[in-house]
């Protein structure tokens, strides 16, 4: 059989099977990104929402799936991780068939909190099973891999999305939900051909689990609040940047496609380097250190640019863009090599669930937060941003060495 370049090699997924999920990760985020890309004027002119209404509905559906984050992890871990992936894959896939028959306000309140409800199912199974599937050797860069994909993906999505809103048809824009519901019924097929892991294979006779559910392990959610914190990277660089730049500078706003530009390549490209040592605990904690240096550095930069003119604003624009994209590099390296070295083996899902909530409660309150104080307070509130991730920082650190004693006190350790 022909062997690939050196340089190809390096460029692909480790693995096959990590090669095939890398794929998979293409074809889900295409199915999501055509949809998401014109969501709010389908949301607006086709099921007839106001914009008020549209944030209530993801607000609502938002906190209902909070609340089913954890049951949600133990479903997947009675089911199996892979089964429950399938199964909310294609429930997802089903949703997006059905909405160009939703109507009104109630019944997209019921569809938001359907699609979070079966997302989260999902998300938990994919998380035990890609858990599962890897060696602990394999298992960081596989998944620096699979979200590199997921930002091609993306990228692609976003591509035919605005395809079909530049037709400015409102036939066209119905039929959208339909071509994302089909590209995701194809990509629940396909999650079904994956080999199986070892938790979906049902023992003649079921375990009985001895060690306490992952919410007892509050040092695990603490770690995850803090990871949160440092999760809000996607805050600046979605929100706060955005509006700082429209609001607070003389940059012109079609730099605002350059920045984002940039951080789909970078993703890209330098996802799997930055996932490198990360599959320790000192590892994962490495990049968690990195992170939030990147994270303050940006916040250091993009406060001087309420004062500076001309080209000096869009360079330091851009490198505060830069530096965050680096945050959200580090910072999802470290939680892949946290999330699974210090996860109970035999409640994988129910820790994805727990990891969920954790990272829910550190990151819920940073949109309002953030922008007031840095479009509100300035500089000094640029520095509070700061300094709240340098606390994270610092927390993150006795907290994953809590949870794994934790684990250690009832003989459970990561399994290779």
């Amino acid at each position: 059989m022909p062997t690939l370049p050196p340089f190809v090699e390096r460029m692909l997924p480790p693995t096959p099977l990590a090669r095939r999920l890398s794929a998979q990760s293409i074809l889900f985020a295409v199915g999501e990104g055509v949809f998401l890309t014109g969501s709010a004027v389908f949301f607006t002119q086709i099921v007839g929402l106001s914009a008020a209404q549209v944030g209530l509905g993801l607000t609502i559906a938002g906190v209902v799936s909070f609340f089913f984050a954890v049951p949600l992890g133990r479903a997947a871990d009675k089911v199996g991780p892979k089964r429950m992936w399938a199964l909310g894959a294609l429930a997802e896939a089903l949703l997006y068939l059905a909405w160009p028959w939703i109507d009104g306000f109630v019944a997209y309140v019921a569809m938001m909190v359907l699609l979070e409800l079966v997302g989260g199912a999902g998300g938990a199974g994919r998380g035990a099973y890609t858990l599962d599937i890897f060696s602990r050797e394999e298992r960081v860069r596989s998944l620096a891999f699979m979200r590199a994909a997921l930002n091609i993906g993306f990228t692609f999505g976003a591509l035919l999305g605005g395809l079909a809103l530049a037709t400015n048809d409102d036939g066209v824009v119905r039929m959208v939900p339909l071509v994302a519901g089909a590209i995701l019924g194809l990509n629940a097929f396909l999650i079904s051909r994956l080999p199986a892991a070892a938790h979906d294979e049902a023992p003649a006779e079921p375990k009985q689990l001895i060690t306490p559910g992952a919410l007892k392990n509050r040092a695990f959610v603490a770690l995850n609040v803090c990871d949160g914190v440092l999760g809000t990277n996607q805050v600046l660089l979605n929100v706060v940047i955005p509006l700082w730049l429209v609001q607070e500078t003389d940059a012109p706003r079609v730099l605002l496609a350059w920045l984002f530009g940039t951080n789909t390549v970078l993703a890209v490209l330098l996802q799997v380097s930055a996932s490198r040592g990360a599959e320790t605990v000192p590892g994962a904690l490495r990049a968690t250190r990195i992170s939030g240096a990147f994270f303050v550095l940006s916040c250091l930069i993009v406060l001087v640019t309420h004062d500076t003119i001309g080209w000096v604003t869009i360079v330091l624009v851009w490198l505060g863009h830069v530096t965050v994209t680096g945050a959200e590099l580090f910072q999802s390296a470290g939680h892949w090599g946290l999330v699974a070295e210090l996860s109970d083996p035999d409640r994988r899902g129910e820790y994805q669930g727990a990891a969920r909530l954790g990272g829910t409660l550190g990151s819920v309150w940073a949109p309002a937060a953030y922008t007031f104080l840095a479009i509100e307070w300035g500089t000094p509130g640029w520095l509070l941003i700061g300094a709240i991730v340098v606390v994270a920082v610092i927390g993150i650190h006795p907290a994953a060495r809590a949870a794994e004693r934790y684990l250690q006190k009832y003989g459970t350790v990561p399994a290779a």
